[in-house]
């Protein structure tokens, strides 16, 4: 499993925002963005502060989605 961000981006287009307005009302960096956009892990507190400045919950922003069959490749089993 791992996160993905399109309900922020479906979130920011039903409010007619910019990725660039993001930036400027949640406060977070370029490169976080950047770490957003290509569904890479962010931390809690970057979530939290996009929640507070859209006024919205975590589910709002993030999904859980499955591994591709390649990314499963790469992942160990856990042992039991």
């Amino acid at each position: 499993m791992k996160m993905s961000y399109k309900p922020l981006w479906k979130l920011l287009i039903d409010r007619g925002l910019k990725r660039s307005d993001l930036r400027t009302i949640a406060k977070i960096s370029s490169s976080s963005l950047a770490k957003l956009g290509k569904d890479e892990n962010v931390t809690t507190d970057l979530l939290l502060r996009i929640c507070a400045a859209l006024n919205c919950k975590l589910d709002d922003i993030v999904e859980m989605v499955e591994d591709s069959p390649e990314e499963k490749e790469h992942v160990p089993e856990l042992q039991h």
